[in-house]
């Protein structure tokens, strides 16, 4: 087909830059573009399908539809063959260039001996093998000779007169007594069934489900389908799922035949996700054994909200990966807390359906039992159901949760008023014995890393009472005194009265210094803080003068903690660079691993890797991969000989 070459959409440069390409720079008979520009397109014919008898082509007219069987149907589409022949002509100008690079004095090639052998005749079978080859139906192709035909446009005489052959000649339809049937079989005369397209049909992959094709399955097979594929479901979008018509207590009669009841959720059973004579594909584990361990699991989450995988992987003996299938299959992973229910509590299917949860409840008892049985769990460990408490074992509604977290939490309180009392009346008696003097200034930076460090000893679970906060005369990393009162350092308030602009504005840029370095020493964030100076207009608030107690203030009261790295005796290290801050908590994934590793730096100046691997994969259950290793490394610590170091401590 032509190519309107004088179209403003057509580039000439490129079509002159095509043509070169294809033809080279002399032009002959044999040229693909005589006249030295791209000015023709090449269409090549491919068959759609090659099962034709279905198909028709239907003209309407004066309403009658006409119709004509096909024995054909080609499509035509842009053939790309100049782009092999320029391809071609660039291989040759290559090896023309190459063989005119060798010198003509070159010495002759030695002789050779060859071997000649005489080909064997072909077989029948290798004979079918190379018609039916890619080479030979190129080859065929190509030597198929070209048909020039004269092209008639839409509105051409010619095209009208040929459209004339479509439509039916008869004056009238009483001779036609085929059409004397109902419409159906009609239909079916026209269309008959197809067996081959009904083979060749594609099949969907396993994890796409079709709402079209389940609603023809049996009720109980799309309870059951439904509920391999999505794992968890409540019983109200399981309804949403199956229709209005459907009849809910059928769906309650199936529901419970493929899914156990977990805090108000349906959770599928474990035979039907491992059948009897599957295994893992981890670890090759009979089915049987798997079921039992995804037992426990279920179990677990009527019990609580929360499991620990490694918990688990303890009692049940099986490994990592299965253990997270059991786990990906109900809950989502909560950082530094565990794996959580992924459903909230259906309190209102437990209300509504009380004898199913009865019924539930009972089987979740057998299963219990048995579970102890094959596992050596001790009864007493094992939760029991509280007095008073309406539903069965592990449904406990969140008010309830609510109320026992408060007793706990005021339990907690009395008992740290209780010591907070007797270290004030230690302090007090040891304030009137002779010769004792106690300094208000500022401590020194030996008695604060002294008083930081037995801070860091005395590790505690955090409390969640208003006023359970107090660790070792510490709050939030600050003296008891100077976090309670408002006195100021040089004139300035402490961090903990956010209230200022200066102490805002200081906080935004430990903030977002943290969340980059995650580690720091002081003399480090003094150098960049300098800097961050430098950068602000003149008569910023910042230059109102920051101290370093500022400083420091500010940074744990953003979340940061103090490394008490153990320097050795002989360090060089000024103060400032052995005081060393790190951020405890950004909030991605990576929190957990940075923790352990700064527990480690804690308690030791240099670390070799093989330590630092092994501590977090104990710390954390799982193998971590080298990247994430890596990505620890990078964020917190520097090599030098062999040892990793906490950025900014190492001495050269």
């Amino acid at each position: 087909m032509a190519i309107d070459t004088l179209n403003p959409n057509y580039c000439r440069s490129k079509g002159e830059q095509i043509a070169l390409n294809v033809d080279g720079a002399c032009a002959d008979e044999t040229s693909t573009y005589s006249s030295k520009l791209m000015d023709k397109q090449t269409f090549c014919s491919s068959q759609t399908t090659s099962n034709t008898s279905r198909y028709a082509a239907a003209l309407y007219r004066q309403g009658e539809l006409h119709l004509t069987p096909l024995h054909g149907i080609l499509q035509l589409r842009p053939s790309f063959s100049y782009l092999d022949k320029a391809d071609a002509k660039h291989r040759e100008r290559e090896a023309a260039n190459e063989a005119g690079d060798s010198s003509q004095d070159e010495a002759e090639e030695d002789v050779k001996q060859i071997t000649v052998r005489f080909s064997r005749p072909e077989s029948e079978q290798a004979r079918q093998r190379r018609v039916q080859s890619y080479e030979f139906l190129q080859k065929k192709h190509a030597e198929e000779p070209w048909v020039h035909l004269h092209y008639h446009g839409l509105r051409d005489s010619r095209s009208e007169h040929e459209r004339q052959y479509l439509l039916c000649q008869g004056s009238s339809g009483v001779e036609n007594t085929e059409l004397v049937k109902s419409p159906s079989e009609y239909l079916m005369m026209l269309m008959p069934p197809s067996q081959e397209e009904e083979k060749d049909k594609p099949v969907a992959p396993s994890n796409v489900l079709s709402m079209a094709q389940l609603r023809t399955l049996p009720l109980a097979d799309q309870i059951k389908i439904l509920m391999k594929n999505v794992k968890v479901m409540p019983f109200a979008n399981l309804m949403s799922l199956l229709g209005p018509s459907v009849d809910s207590v059928a769906v309650l009669r199936g529901i419970q035949k493929v899914a156990m009841l977990v805090q108000g959720n349906w959770v599928v059973k474990s035979d039907i996700l491992y059948p009897k004579d599957s295994s893992s594909p981890h670890s090759g584990v009979p089915a049987e054994v798997l079921c039992r361990g995804r037992d426990f699991v279920m179990w677990k989450f009527t019990q609580s909200r929360w499991v620990v995988r490694k918990e688990v992987a303890a009692v049940t003996k099986l490994c990592t990966e299965d253990v997270k299938d059991f786990l990906e299959h109900m809950a989502v992973v909560r950082i530094n807390k565990g794996w959580e229910f992924i459903l909230p509590y259906d309190g209102e299917f437990i209300k509504k359906h009380p004898d199913v949860v009865q019924r539930q409840h009972m089987l979740w008892t057998g299963i219990q039992a048995k579970l102890e049985k094959v596992y050596n769990l001790v009864k007493e460990a094992m939760p029991k159901k509280p007095d008073g408490q309406s539903g069965p074992v592990g449904l406990v509604s969140g008010d309830q949760r609510v109320q026992v977290a408060k007793r706990q939490a005021q339990q907690n309180h009395a008992l740290l008023e209780r010591e907070l009392q007797r270290k004030k009346e230690q302090l007090q008696a040891s304030a009137v014995l002779p010769g004792v003097r106690i300094k208000e200034e500022p401590m020194s930076e030996e008695g604060e890393d002294e008083e930081e460090r037995e801070a860091e000893d005395e590790e505690e679970p955090m409390d969640t009472s208003p006023g359970g906060g107090l660790h070792g005369g510490l709050a939030n990393g600050l003296p008891a005194g100077r976090a309670a009162g408002g006195d100021s350092f040089n004139g300035h308030p402490p961090s903990g009265s956010a209230s200022t602009p200066v102490a805002r504005e200081l906080r935004a840029f430990v903030q977002a210094t943290f969340q980059k370095q995650f580690v720091l020493t002081l003399s480090e964030l003094k150098r960049l803080f300098n800097l961050h100076l430098a950068s602000l207009p003149p008569g910023h608030m910042l230059f109102s003068g920051i101290s370093d107690r500022m400083l420091q203030d500010t940074v744990l009261a953003a979340g940061c903690k103090q490394i008490l790295v153990p320097f050795p005796p002989q360090t060089a290290a000024s103060p400032d660079e052995q005081k060393v801050f790190a951020l405890w908590e950004s909030g991605d994934i990576s929190d957990q691993h940075r923790q352990v590793l700064l527990e480690i730096f804690s308690k030791n100046y240099r670390v070799r890797r093989n330590m630092i691997q092994a501590r977090l994969t104990q710390e954390c259950g799982e193998d971590l991969s080298k990247q994430e290793v890596d990505k620890v490394l990078k964020d917190c610590c520097v090599s030098y000989g062999g040892m990793w170091y906490l950025k900014g401590t190492v001495q050269s």
